[in-house]
């Protein structure tokens, strides 16, 4: 059973993440990606990245897969410290 841990390692050994988070309980995971490789992107062509960046993972071992992909703007612009 694939864990949160192999899956932030997976992403990672794929895109250059400024904040990766993944949770879940084997089957399911929910996932905040941070990453450059947004910038100019559709969410739907996001999530295809980071489905490339899983490859075969997502049809063998990974069930389903929630995610919200964030350029490191859109990051910082939605995080606490920015509103001060």
């Amino acid at each position: 059973m694939v864990t949160p841990i192999q899956i932030e390692g997976y992403l990672q050994d794929k895109l250059d993440c400024e904040y990766l988070t993944v949770e879940g309980d084997g089957a399911h995971f929910q996932a905040v990606i941070v990453s450059s490789a947004f910038d100019g992107k559709s969410r739907v062509a996001r999530h295809q990245v980071v489905y490339g960046a899983l490859g075969d993972r997502m049809r063998e071992e990974i069930h389903a897969l929630s995610m919200k992909t964030l350029t490191p703007a859109e990051w910082h612009a939605q995080s606490p410290a920015s509103s001060l």
